[in-house]
């Protein structure tokens, strides 16, 4: 249906050559396609917006295939985030006001402020691995001597933090119902940053007030609320395993490297074809973080061309779920490392 230009000469570098030669050549995969571009939004929001009305329907005659119902169109959801993210790095479209605004329009269905999201991602980009600047757009992570200087409060906080229902469940939910509708970490940082927020708010607002002046509340508790905590939980997860996986990669500012970080800091996370749909190719997150102007259906054109990109940083579904017990960046062995495996040495070296 769509023609992509030819494939680029396919590249092999030596172990320990620098990631930032691929820079050169993962360019040539920057140009989006605008009809591929449409047609993937198309695909995108007709089957979410469908599945939509068939569950708010479908209250008449069972909550319960409401909520299923409303939990499957999570998943578009979570696609219709991930094309958000592709509007945010400008690789949708290659018209920037056209993406911008795109990527605006989807905040409200994503309940995500547009320009907000864009600059706390933009810095996570930039500062992916540097141990000396995190805290904008990833997951805590301590190293394990500033686990040890805790108090035992301090280290109860962050085990708090780090547990899995914390993260995956009551995370999301603060994070997308609550944190989102105001300028957080951006609240003196100028007025698009309020515009973005309260604008998004807006939206939403008038949206959901059409849903319950025109349903009631049920279509609210029964289909909005399961459908976005169910791609929030998603995105939370997918965002994790992007960068929490054992031989990832850390460094202090003065040896902290953006294209080693980004390839080596970031997975390869192999999905069945259909959530690799639903997630936008997301999981090609290590070649995304090397060159995030690549549009996310041609990431795929990537591995194919490039074995070597293909077999790095690979992860299955079983091995990224072991993540979830790794919450220590050890730095002598560089490797994240476990509550369990510390403890254990803190109390062997008494």
């Amino acid at each position: 249906m769509f023609q992509d230009p030819v494939a680029p000469e396919a590249l092999t570098l030596p172990a320990g050559a620098p990631a930032k030669i691929w820079i050169r050549h993962l360019a040539k995969y920057r140009d989006p396609n605008p009809a591929r571009s449409g047609f993937e939004l198309a695909v995108t929001l007709l089957p979410f917006i469908g599945i939509w009305a068939a569950a708010w329907a479908m209250l008449s005659v069972s909550y319960w295939l409401a909520v299923a119902l409303a939990l499957v169109n999570g998943l578009f959801l979570v696609r219709i985030f991930c094309i958000q993210h592709d509007c945010g790095h400008g690789s949708f479209f290659s018209n920037s006001t056209l993406s911008d605004w795109v990527g605006r329009a989807l905040g409200v269905l994503t309940i995500t402020p547009y320009d907000v999201w864009r600059r706390s991602h933009a810095i996570h980009h930039g500062a992916a691995g540097n141990l000396d600047a995190r805290g904008f757009g990833d997951i805590d992570t301590l190293t394990v001597e500033e686990y040890k200087a805790r108090s035992a409060y301090g280290r109860f906080k962050y085990r708090l933090y780090r547990n899995p229902v914390t993260l995956f469940f009551i995370g999301p939910a603060y994070v997308f119902f609550l944190e989102q509708r105001l300028p957080i970490g951006y609240m003196k940082a100028g007025a698009k940053y309020w515009l973005s927020a309260m604008g998004t708010n807006v939206g939403i607002a008038v949206a959901l007030g059409l849903i319950v002046w025109f349903g009631g509340i049920m279509p609210l508790l029964l289909v909005f609320i399961p459908s976005t905590m169910v791609a929030a939980v998603l995105g939370v997860w997918l965002f994790y395993v992007q960068h929490q996986f054992e031989e990832t990669h850390w460094d202090h500012k003065e040896d902290w490297q953006v294209h080693e970080a980004a390839l080596h800091g970031s997975s390869h996370y192999i999905l069945p074809p259909v959530l690799a749909w639903f997630s936008a190719n997301i999981g090609i997150h290590h070649v995304h973080h090397l060159y995030s102007r690549i549009p996310f259906y041609r990431l795929p054109e990537v591995l194919k061309d490039h074995q070597q990109l293909a077999e790095a940083n690979r992860m299955s579904i079983r091995e990224s779920i072991k993540t979830v017990g790794l919450q220590l960046w050890d730095e002598q062995s560089r490797r994240l490392r476990s509550f369990r495996d510390v403890h254990r040495n803190l109390l062997g070296s008494k």
